[in-house]
């Protein structure tokens, strides 16, 4: 496996937000956490970023025991996060926005083919190089922050509800996005609101209530679970 997580708890104060939480990431593959908001899926990519630290249990990555490392070191081992509400930096361009993803980047041509791969997937971003981040529209500004993510050329994304604040037309683009990132060859772990969305595009599923782990399987067989859809997917009679 790619990324294994192991009974991680994580604590805010007195307040538990996981609570012995455990999932396996494999190579190649899209893993999408589902819940409501509030059960402990952001708080699961952060600890997975090392913005915050759990109190117990283990992060493998790579075969790389991460927990502890700051953010920075476990970026260069492989892992870019793309936070919930995107995060660019609004005051500087495009092409800024990114280069700041390449500051792992060793050399100048691999800092080109980087670019040139993110343009691959979003033209947009490169009709819109020089233009203030601030200044695109949400589902532009979501593509940036995939983009410099990429830019990093990570062998894991994290993705925080990347569907939030955006028209259904634009969902859709993103998610179609996310499926083309996959085709090329990136393994993702995804959190998402739009469970739907989110099931249509995953391989394997774990459902989070309440900072533990209620559900797991294969996302098609997730899909039709009636208390899964029930609950998440709008099935007022399942």
């Amino acid at each position: 496996m790619l990324l294994t997580v192991d009974h991680i708890s994580v604590y805010y104060g007195g307040i538990r937000a996981l609570r012995e939480v455990s999932f396996t990431v494999g190579k190649g593959e899209i893993v999408t956490l589902i819940g409501a908001n509030g059960a402990g899926k952001s708080t699961t990519l952060r600890a997975i970023s090392g913005v915050v630290h759990p109190a117990a249990g283990r992060i493998v990555h790579g075969g790389k025991p991460i927990v502890g490392l700051p953010p920075h070191q476990i970026v260069r081992q492989g892992i870019a996060h793309v936070p919930e509400g995107r995060g660019v930096f609004a005051n500087m361009s495009v092409r800024e926005n990114l280069e700041m993803g390449a500051y792992t980047r060793s050399s100048r041509k691999e800092v080109e083919e980087s670019f040139e791969r993110v343009f691959g997937l979003f033209p947009r971003l490169a009709e819109r190089m020089d233009q203030f981040a601030g200044t695109l529209s949400g589902g532009e500004q979501q593509m940036l922050a995939i983009g410099r993510g990429l830019i990093q050329r990570p062998d894991l994304l994290l993705l925080d509800e990347p569907s939030m604040g955006l028209s259904p037309l634009l969902v859709g683009e993103i998610f179609k996005m996310i499926a083309e990132i996959k085709k090329a060859g990136m393994t993702i772990l995804l959190v998402e609101q739009n469970a739907t969305m989110a099931l249509a595009v995953a391989d394997r599923a774990y459902v989070i209530e309440t900072g533990e782990i209620a559900l797991e399987g294969k996302a098609s067989d997730l899909r039709e679970d009636p208390k899964v859809r029930a609950a998440y997917l709008g099935d007022v009679t399942g």
